[in-house]
């Protein structure tokens, strides 16, 4: 792969046409606008990140996770291409000058196709097909979409969301650049490849998008099928791991999970005893617990930027070569590296297991179980009575009416996985008889 290849602002949908530019906006800046103003970005204020949405104690929640997100990734991108171009000249003219509005802008999609209460809300959709009522439609499907609806992943939800034409709307999808797409697909292969992991990048109803974007952007083939990893995705993924795992650790703290002195060991071991030294010595100037983590909180993220950049960089033959194994994260060594698994350690025995997030889980297991077992009822047999309540229900942007299965399948998973809690909580609660609008 090579960069002056891998940098494309050409368009999803608008190949063959070329607008005369009104302001100083690049393309790429384009594409972050047009999502921050899209309406499956803004009901990402009303999604479960972690914790559940806050009460009295605020907590991240999927908006503001994917805005930080976005802002450490405009880091990495601007430091990475600084430091490439100063590497390669010859590329000063190119568009990698711009790889920081691309994953920035990518950065802010990475979450958009999460379905109700994170991960709970994939694996409630995953298991329904998989060994619950869903699986009487595995005989209507064929071999390689059963395989979607039974791994249903919220990274290939994304890139659906972001390139499929809805009913009612314009080819293209949001019409995004091909190097802000190629950003967000961090598992380059259909679930078909996906073996005993979850985790794959395209559903098959957006395999030929992805061939497409592929080739223009010189993507490297594997001979299963596969793809190479689009290099900027090492960067989306940094950013995303930099912000929920130290962020995670704040809001533990911020819910008293964790107590300040453990919070302030796990991030100050980032960091070298001359540097803790100095950051102790400001510490020690402010008195609020909160804003004593805040600080160190800064610390960290721009400690763990330096960090990717640098390795990055340091294997950018690799990662072109498509060679590169793991996450930036995940090659990190020494100090910060062990401090980061110290972090991660912590997250998974404290944290993720903490009452009120299981609780959240549970709950949004059953709600989306619901749903989607009277939605999909609905949709496969729509001349039924309580069917065709349950279906005016739905935007008619989803074609629940198309005429093959997994069309319909499909169709309503978009319309439940665009969900916020909230509003499938409602939902279900009004569905259930458990909610009557007053008359």
């Amino acid at each position: 792969m090579n960069w002056n290849q891998l940098i494309s602002n050409k368009r999803l949908g608008q190949e063959d046409l070329h607008y005369q530019k009104k302001d100083d906006r690049t393309e790429f800046h384009r594409d972050y606008d047009r999502l921050i103003f899209s309406a499956p970005f803004r009901r990402l204020q009303n999604k479960t990140q972690v914790f559940p949405l806050p009460g009295s104690i605020f907590v991240h929640n999927r908006l503001t996770h994917s805005l930080e997100v976005a802002s450490v990734g405009r880091s990495l991108g601007d430091d990475t291409s600084r430091r490439l171009i100063e590497r390669h000249p010859e590329l000063r003219d190119s568009h990698l000058g711009e790889c920081g509005s691309i994953v920035s802008a990518a950065c802010l999609a990475h979450d958009m196709g999460n379905p109700p209460f994170g991960h709970s809300g994939e694996r409630a959709i995953a298991s329904f097909f998989r060994e619950g009522n869903g699986q009487r439609y595995q005989p209507m499907v064929n071999s390689e979409q059963w395989q979607d609806l039974t791994h249903y992943e919220g990274n290939a939800n994304a890139f659906r969301l972001l390139t499929h034409q809805f009913l009612g709307r314009r080819p293209g999808g949001f019409v995004m650049t091909y190097s802000t797409l190629a950003s967000i697909v961090k598992y380059p292969f259909p679930a078909t490849l996906a073996g005993k992991k979850q985790k794959f990048g395209f559903f098959q109803s957006e395999i030929s998008v992805y061939e497409k974007i592929a080739e223009e952007l010189g993507i490297t083939q594997h001979a299963d099928g596969s793809y190479s990893r689009y290099p900027l995705v090492y960067l989306v993924e940094a950013a995303d791991d930099i912000c929920y795992e130290i962020m995670d650790i704040e809001d533990a703290h911020k819910l008293k999970i964790l107590s300040t002195d453990e919070t302030r060991s796990l991030l100050l071991n980032y960091f070298d005893p001359e540097r803790q030294e100095k950051i102790k010595r400001v510490l020690d100037s402010v008195t609020d617990p909160n804003e004593q983590v805040v600080y160190l909180r800064s610390c960290c993220i721009g400690a763990l930027e330096s960090a990717c950049v640098h390795t990055f960089v340091e294997n950018e033959e690799s990662i072109l070569a498509g060679t590169f194994e793991g996450s930036l994260i995940k090659n990190l060594e020494g100090r910060i590296g062990d401090a980061y698994r110290a972090c991660e350690a912590v997250s998974y025995e404290r944290i993720y297991i903490n009452r009120d997030v299981l609780d959240i889980e549970l709950a949004g297991h059953k709600i989306i179980s619901t749903l989607i077992d009277l939605f999909t009822t609905a949709a496969m047999n729509p001349e039924g009575a309580y069917s065709k309540l349950l279906l005016r229900r739905v935007s008619t942007q989803y074609d629940v009416r198309a005429s093959d299965p997994y069309t319909r399948l499909m169709a309503v998973l978009d319309y439940i996985s665009g969900m916020t809690d909230v509003y499938a909580l409602d939902l279900f609660r009004k569905i259930n008889g458990e909610s009557i609008p007053i008359i």
